[in-house]
């Protein structure tokens, strides 16, 4: 079954372009050019992803991406992507804060759009390796349960509400405990191996998880941090 791609995007012409360049790499589209269409898109079709635009007639793409994140609808965790003429990096860190899985700036290369979207889908796709069943959670220690085939991290039997790349860093760590991994190797891990993201968005999503973390648990800090090096989960 192919792909299927929501592009929410006011100007025609970049809408064109990455559809086209979509449907050459075997995915179907959708283009809406407003927020409020893309709410009534989400609602009524199944999309696997959702390129958004932060610059809306009738809306500020980050708003719309948080009552994305907020709803109860099945679309709540639909991966995301940013499109936008914003290259400030406090944009392209609070774009990611507000879960977000990738950050691409006009102008673009549609084939790097397309390389992206890929790469997102395949991570959202995929779980970690393990044998255990639904029914029967693998218990890493005391505290987290993880549960790959739902995608489900519990901390003292509270399930944890992470993003993709908050859940893939968490499931990271609970399986190599106490190894320290570098910020290239997690961008690695979240994304793919010449992925040009800037190290800081690393730090953002590690302060979001151990922001939940910490909420679960206030008496401890499970996620360690090694100066000039990188980060490790001490159980």
């Amino acid at each position: 079954m192919k792909h299927n791609i929501l592009i929410v995007e006011d100007e025609k012409e970049i809408a064109d372009t990455l559809s086209y360049a979509l449907n050459s790499a075997g995915m179907q589209s959708a283009w809406v050019s407003t927020g409020s269409e893309a709410t009534i898109s989400l609602e009524r079709d199944s999309f696997n992803l959702c390129v958004l635009d932060v610059g809306l007639p009738d809306c500020h793409g980050f708003d719309l991406l948080k009552e994305i994140r907020l709803s109860d609808k099945d679309y709540a965790t639909i991966p995301v992507l940013f499109l936008t003429a914003r290259s400030e990096e406090i944009d392209r860190i609070l774009g990611l804060e507000l879960g977000a899985d990738d950050y691409v700036c006009k102008p673009f290369s549609p084939r790097e759009v397309v390389a992206r979207i890929k790469t997102i889908l395949q991570r959202s796709e995929s779980v970690p390796r393990n044998h255990q069943t639904e029914k029967e959670p693998a218990a890493l220690d005391s505290q987290f349960n993880h549960v790959p085939e739902q995608r489900l991290i519990y901390l003292d039997n509270a399930s944890l509400d992470l993003t993709r790349a908050e859940y893939t860093l968490l499931a990271t760590f609970l399986e190599r405990p106490n190894r320290v991994f570098t910020r290239r190797q997690l961008i690695e891990i979240i994304w793919s191996n010449n992925h040009p993201s800037d190290d800081r968005a690393i730090d953002t999503h590690i302060k979001t998880l151990r922001s939940k973390l910490k909420s679960s648990n206030p008496h401890r800090d499970y996620i360690v941090t090694h100066r000039g090096f990188g980060y490790s989960l001490e159980l």
